[in-house]
């Protein structure tokens, strides 16, 4: 096995911008609540009524990013600023009105985010098991290559030829030097490339 094949496994993929930068997710979040508010607040109860679902886009975007609890706690958020456009507009709504709001804000948010949890849970469950069978890999080279050369070398020594066996020791004493420097400075790459 080449010292390309012994590589560490690959770093998943690169991470999309809503998780690489939080702080610049939590403005765009914060944004999105404060332009739809502005759009309810500018526009005839009608319109407003309308441009109440797109408070689904903050909230999601909070959900994929930090998770179920921060993609509910959104929901809340939305529903808060649903109360303070009631409030100052004096509108009345019904519990049907109140949970025709309530309920898709408040699920987006917790489905979606658990949807992103379980899918980041699945991306490490991933990413260790393809460790675990770079190491598989390893311990069956150290095999073949070791193992399997000294027990060759030690049957030569027992048949009586021990120019054959010295010669096969030396050949996996090499071999296994080659391993492992292959081994350690795959490591060091791998300990470089983090993170």
């Amino acid at each position: 096995m080449s010292a390309r094949e012994l590589r560490a496994p690959p770093a998943p993929g690169v991470r999309p911008w809503f998780q690489q930068r939080r702080g610049l997710a939590a403005v765009v979040c914060v944004v999105l609540f404060g332009a739809v508010t502005v759009l309810r607040f500018a526009l005839g109860d009608d319109a407003a009524i309308a441009v109440t679902m797109l408070y689904v886009l903050p909230i999601s975007l909070a959900a994929v990013a930090w998770g179920r609890w921060a993609g509910a706690g959104a929901g809340v958020v939305g529903l808060a600023l649903i109360g303070i456009w009631v409030l100052a507009k004096g509108v009345d709504l019904s519990i049907l009105g109140w949970l025709s709001r309530a309920v898709p804000l408040l699920l987006i948010g917790f489905v979606l985010g658990d949807a992103s949890e379980r899918l980041r849970r699945a991306e490490e469950e991933r990413s260790l098991q393809e460790a675990r069978n770079l190491r598989l890999r390893h311990a069956v080279e150290i095999n073949d290559s070791l193992i399997q050369g000294m027990a060759a070398a030690k049957w030569s020594l027992e048949a009586g030829r021990p120019d054959t066996g010295l010669e096969m020791l030396n050949e996996t004493i090499t071999e296994g030097q080659r391993l492992v420097s292959d081994l350690m400075r795959e490591a060091d790459a791998s300990e470089r490339d983090q993170p």
